[in-house]
């Protein structure tokens, strides 16, 4: 890592929290930690992080009220802690922008893997990755992405992506016509030893059309093609 990056951990348990803590910091990362979602709200709001991780089911502000409130004023990267019966909130928080989530009981080895592919995911977004052929800018119709800047503009007006909703528009603007596999979408916007399942790219493909719907009202370019995967439509 180039400098420490800063981590903001918001969990109501405290062995999690002394944990994980201990772990992240053993890899050289900064750990902020916050016993609920109230707290963190207010010292992000003070002293935004690199990457957050949040807990879903906590007191006085749950998990995912603290992520609408930040995704009100930043796009940082956020991973959920969600419990293995919470599948709903698992998806819900997703839809709302969460880049990943992670579900209870987890090895520490696990969620330092997984902070260290968010955070190298969204390299681009602060241009700290080095540029490379798919740092260039992507122009497809209305749609222009610039990698290096972490810009996405659809008829010149602004979408805002989270860092995995970006790759995998990327990866399926790249080659428009051709179709792209939950796998090989899942290849594009998560490291090697992380883990998803189907849901999780349908998630974020739903979560990137209401986001351009939001802007036209008649985009229709990312099609489904039920039991294969998802293409960019050929203008």
């Amino acid at each position: 890592m180039k400098e420490k990056s800063t981590i903001a951990l918001v969990d109501d348990e405290r062995n999690i929290l002394t944990a994980l803590r201990m772990a992240l910091e053993a890899e050289g990362y900064k750990v902020r930690t916050y016993p609920d979602g109230a707290a963190a709200l207010e010292a992000l709001t003070e002293e935004p992080a690199d990457l957050g991780i949040f807990d879903i089911k906590m007191p006085r502000m749950d998990g995912m009220e603290l992520l609408r409130r930040v995704r009100q004023q930043s796009d940082m990267p956020v991973i959920f802690l969600t419990s293995k019966d919470e599948e709903i909130d698992e998806l819900f928080g997703l839809k709302m922008g969460a880049d990943d989530y992670i579900a209870k009981p987890f090895s520490q080895r696990l969620v330092v893997e997984r902070v260290k592919a968010v955070l190298r995911r969204a390299q681009a977004k602060d241009g700290t990755a080095p540029p490379t052929e798919a740092a260039r800018i992507l122009e497809r119709g209305k749609l222009r992405l610039d990698p290096e800047r972490h810009t996405c503009h659809w008829d010149n007006r602004p979408v805002t992506l989270t860092v995995t909703e970006f790759l995998i528009l990327q990866a399926l603007a790249t080659r428009p016509g051709v179709v792209k596999t939950r796998d090989a979408l899942m290849d594009a916007a998560y490291d090697d030893q992380v883990y998803v399942d189907d849901r999780t790219i349908d998630s974020h493909i739903k979560r990137l059309r209401k986001k351009f719907k939001q802007v036209d009202d008649d985009f229709d370019v990312i099609e489904t093609l039920y039991g294969v995967g998802y293409r960019f439509k050929e203008t």
